[in-house]
């Protein structure tokens, strides 16, 4: 909706400016003054809309860049519980061994319990089939009273010794029973442990994607804010033309451009960080037409007119920050952007000479360090600028 409302500004604006003027009035310097002075008030105004945008897009990407940022925490939390998942993994792994193991225990223990039992059953039995008269006879068929004593002695030693087996092995099998009991405990509770992680990996995920949902929006908000900040960028194209045409009725340039080599823009220490045309963008990351030649240079370095002309912008404006736009004649015009504060040094109207120093190097508008971003364009349209340079 806010670029519909901006392309209607626009469009209002660019009719209002190129309405043509009649008789007398059209060639009156009181005319071309006024003209002039409502280009310049529109510029400002569009200016600022071109500002708003510039800072909300600041505040976007600020929330874009803590989204990220609490992605890459809670990445490192979900590394976090994965490897808490795969060592309690082995817990239960080393539990349920343990588990099997005390079941095989339980049952030696059980399986003894029974066989001792049964042993013993089968001595009551043979007592309660042959009654005592057995025990007797074994007794009495002593030879002598020391015999005697020694068969009751035996005798005595036999049916103690199976009550403490029979009675320890109750023992193995109550101590194995609860042994089995703690294993069954703890692999229980590891087993939890495994469910509540998975169920706060599950929970880290679904926050995750919220977050990339909202870097989504985000992304989308900002593609939206570049349109409006390239409208802006048109509309000081299309303003500029109108100030242009103005500025030649009131100052018209001498010598226009007839062809040839331009100066460089730029002298001594520098390096071409990017050429003119498509590219992936260094602060939006879309790929998308780089308008001009780009000089990486250090801050102050001296910017000097391509070529005479009249200066028909000199201005802070959306993405190239603190810009210069010099009209050439013939329609051709060069740009320069990114110009550090305070170092615009022509103004609009102005008329230079090719190599007067015009501007200082500088970061500002959507730049990641000092350079001058520098285009050419004919009739409005911007063309390589390396075929101008050579």
């Amino acid at each position: 909706m806010k670029v519909k409302k901006l392309v209607i500004v626009i469009t209002m604006l660019t009719v209002f400016m190129l309405q043509p003027v009649g008789g007398n009035a059209a060639s009156s310097l009181d005319k071309i003054n006024k003209d002039l002075a409502a280009a310049k008030k529109q510029i400002e105004q569009a200016q600022q809309i071109a500002r708003n945008a510039d800072a909300k897009k600041e505040d976007i990407t600020g929330k874009k860049e803590d989204a990220q940022q609490a992605i890459l925490k809670l990445n490192n939390q979900l590394n976090q519980v994965v490897d808490n998942m795969n060592y309690v993994q082995g817990q239960v792994d080393a539990k349920e061994v343990d588990l099997q193991k005390a079941g095989k225990e339980l049952d030696k223990a059980e399986e003894q319990v029974k066989e001792r039992d049964e042993l013993l059953q089968s001595r009551l039995k043979l007592m309660y089939e042959n009654g005592v008269v057995s025990y007797l006879d074994v007794l009495f068929s002593a030879t002598s009273f020391s015999d005697f004593i020694d068969r009751f002695d035996s005798l005595q030693s036999i049916l103690s010794q199976d009550r403490s087996i029979l009675e320890q092995h109750k023992k193995d099998k109550v101590m194995v029973a609860e042994k089995k009991a703690n294993v069954e405990t703890a692999l229980g509770e590891v087993k939890t442990m495994y469910t509540k992680l998975q169920k706060y990996k599950s929970e880290l995920n679904d926050k995750e994607q919220e977050k990339e949902v909202l870097i989504a929006n985000y992304n989308k908000e900002i593609e939206e804010l570049e349109d409006i900040s390239q409208e802006q960028e048109d509309q000081l194209i299309a303003l500029a033309k109108t100030v242009a045409d103005l500025n030649k009725k009131k100052n018209a340039i001498k010598n226009p451009y007839s062809g040839g080599k331009l100066g460089m823009p730029i002298r001594g220490t520098f390096r071409i960080s990017s050429n003119y045309g498509y590219r992936i963008h260094p602060i939006t990351h879309v790929k998308k037409l780089h308008t001009g030649i780009d000089f990486a240079a250090k801050q102050g370095t001296a910017i000097y007119a391509a070529e005479s002309g009249v200066v028909i912008v000199a201005q802070a404006w959306s993405g190239y920050g603190n810009a210069v736009i010099i009209d050439h004649g013939n329609g051709l015009w060069t740009l320069y952007g990114h110009i550090r504060n305070g170092g615009i040094k022509v103004e609009k109207g102005q008329s230079v000479k090719k190599g007067q120093k015009i501007a200082e190097v500088g970061s500002t508008g959507n730049s990641t360090g000092p350079h001058l971003h520098f285009e050419v364009r004919k009739n409005e349209v911007t063309v390589n600028p390396a075929g101008y340079l050579k």
